[in-house]
């Protein structure tokens, strides 16, 4: 059941490239697009705030239910996060429905029934009397001409019937699949390859470290049971490379890692992130970004052997311990908060023509899964050789070095422009718009 679960995830998981290809759509001008791409990763830290706090309510906040309760929350401990999260994806289905518009050139306007519905609804419900048609062309300013207006109050479905008789639509051909292949989209997507690869492999591992057992002194630490690590005979810890155990968290603790997770991203990518994207640019603040990922990644097994309040076999507790924790969850969300964003900027600017940017972000979302699916797999067999040596750090001192040759590859990833293969004839239609927009 979980695997069929995990394909249907895979399966629906493809949105994500229609989605950056809607946005990219929706906003053309690259000043914008720092913030326009945020969006999306901005959402995946609401989820960790929400499974640390709504994961197993019951057991997490007793006082708020009572020793007696035996509801369906006690029934099934981890289905509130995801009632809440089915919520979120009804509200988001209704909305594409009822509220999207078609941004796809050459389909704008045929496919846009659910508008259609819902303005009639809206205009059953928000009824105003008013005068005219609604619609006023604004002032024709400097540099401007009488074929350039904007109707106040159209919606872009009604915007699309109109075209000035000077700017002719036309359908541009496609780009042939063996065309796209350009340097900048090769490049592009090895180290988006990369970085899903390590953040993919960074997420399975970080609540798999904070459950596993610790190590305890002076015990024989082979009872093969949930509490226990199993060691080589004779093992004697040799820091700074030889040490083993986790930190043994109970899943209340676990659910609170998670929040400051989320709680730690949302204030970065809000406050942070637009300031500093905007001074440093995409390409620089991506590159500073990817040398943060092998320092979090060296220095998460380290956690293991900070002083606790409680002595082993007992959850790592303390100021030092959760000090390490918020440390260690504020670089690696550092790095994501300026990565993932310029990923994306960077993958829908290396297109090398308007008409495959949806090909595009598809093929960058198929490298992604891919190697989401391959990174966990391997740093978990890695993670389970290393504790069986007596070696923790294996899995995660191997993912810095993958992120190292991540942030080697991002030195080779170049900004492209979004159109830099050009069809026959369009080069020459390009030059003409532009004389005449300069007439």
């Amino acid at each position: 059941m979980a695997v069929v679960w995990r394909a249907v995830g895979g399966m629906l998981n493809g949105n994500i490239g229609v989605m950056r290809t809607l946005i990219s759509e929706v906003v053309r001008e690259k000043k914008y697009q720092s913030r326009a791409f945020l969006l999306l990763p901005m959402t995946f830290n609401i989820g960790p705030i929400l499974g640390g706090l709504l994961a197993d309510p019951v057991g997490s906040h007793p006082g708020w239910f009572g020793a007696e309760y035996q509801g369906w929350l006690a029934r099934w401990p981890y289905a509130l996060p995801n009632v809440v999260n089915a919520g979120f994806l009804v509200c988001s289905a209704m909305g594409v429905v009822f509220g999207l518009e078609e941004t796809l050139e050459g389909l704008r306007g045929r496919m846009d029934w659910g508008l259609r519905v819902s303005g009639w609804v809206a205009r059953r419900v928000f009824r105003r009397k008013t005068t005219g048609t609604g619609y006023e062309a604004l002032a024709v300013g400097d540099g401007e001409e009488e074929g350039d207006i904007e109707l106040v109050g159209a919606s872009t479905l009604e915007r699309n019937k109109i075209t000035p008789p000077h700017r002719p639509t036309t359908t541009r051909r496609k780009l042939p699949f063996r065309r796209i292949w350009t340097p900048t989209v090769c490049f592009t997507l090895l180290a988006h390859g990369l970085l899903a690869m390590h953040v993919g492999s960074f997420n399975s591992l970080w609540f798999i470290f904070l459950s596993t057992p610790r190590y305890t002194p002076n015990s024989t630490n082979n009872d093969h049971n949930s509490t226990t690590l199993h060691l080589p005979p004779n093992y004697t810890p040799q820091t700074p490379f030889t040490f083993t155990g986790g930190l043994a968290l109970p899943p209340p603790s676990i659910g609170t890692a998670l929040a400051i997770l989320g709680v730690i991203g949302i204030t970065l990518q809000l406050l942070l992130y637009p300031p500093l994207s905007f001074h440093l640019g995409t390409i620089p603040s991506y590159r500073l970004s990817l040398l943060l990922f092998p320092l979090s990644y060296t220095l998460t097994p380290f956690l293991a052997i900070l002083p606790s309040s409680a002595p082993a076999p007992a959850p790592a507790s303390g100021f030092l311990v959760w000090t390490g924790i918020t440390a260690l969850l504020f670089v690696q969300t550092l790095a994501r908060t300026f990565a993932l964003p310029a990923t994306a900027i960077l993958v829908n600017n290396s297109s090398p023509h308007p008409s495959v940017l949806g090909t595009v972000h598809g093929i960058a979302q198929t490298v992604s899964s891919a190697t989401r699916t391959v990174g966990p797999v391997v740093a978990g067999w890695a993670y389970g050789v290393g504790l069986e040596r007596g070696v923790v750090g294996l899995a995660w001192w191997g993912l810095a070095g993958v992120a190292v040759v991540g942030a080697v590859a991002g030195r080779w990833v170049r900004e492209g422009s979004g159109w830099e293969v050009f069809l026959e004839g369009e080069e020459e239609e390009e030059r003409e718009a532009v004389e005449r927009g300069k007439g």
